[in-house]
C-alpha cells in the first residue's frame, strides 16, 4: 500500500515539474504571463477615459468614466486639446467622442480641471 502511495506522489511531482517547464517556455523571465502589462497604453496611464455627453465653454461632461456617468471636468484657458496626435481646439470635440482627459484637482473646491483632452488615434508623445 505504501509503495502505491509513494508511486502516486512521485508521479504527481513529475507531472508538476513538466507543467512548470511548459509555463517557463511561454513566458519571459520577470514578466506577467502575457507580457508586461505596464507597457500597454503607458502614455495614457494617468488619463481618465470617458465619452463626451455635453460640451460647454467652461466645462465638459463625460459619461462612462471611472467616477460614473455625468462627470464634469472644468476647462481652463491652458487646457490642451489633441485630436489624432495633432493640436486641436475645443470646437473640434463633438458629443459622442471617446476621449482621454488628464486632470488636476483643485485643492480648494475639489473640482477636476482638465489639463489636456485627447481624442482620436493617440500619439505616443502626449502633452
Amino acid at each position: 500500500m505504501r509503495a502505491k502511495i509513494a508511486l502516486a506522489v512521485v508521479g504527481c511531482l513529475i507531472l508538476a515539474s513538466f507543467a512548470g517547464a511548459q509555463d517557463a517556455k511561454r513566458t519571459k523571465a520577470g514578466t506577467a504571463r502575457f507580457g508586461d502589462p505596464t507597457s500597454t497604453g503607458r502614455h495614457l496611464q494617468n488619463y481618465i477615459y470617458g465619452v463626451v455627453k455635453k460640451i460647454g465653454k467652461e466645462e465638459i461632461i463625460l459619461d462612462k468614466t471611472e467616477f460614473g456617468d455625468d462627470q464634469p471636468f472644468k476647462l481652463a484657458p491652458k487646457t490642451k486639446y489633441v485630436q489624432d496626435g495633432k493640436a486641436a481646439k475645443l470646437d473640434d470635440l463633438k458629443v459622442g467622442d471617446k476621449v482621454f482627459v488628464q486632470i488636476k484637482k483643485d485643492k480648494k473646491t475639489g473640482d477636476m480641471i482638465a489639463k489636456s483632452v485627447v481624442t482620436g488615434v493617440a500619439s505616443e508623445a502626449l502633452p
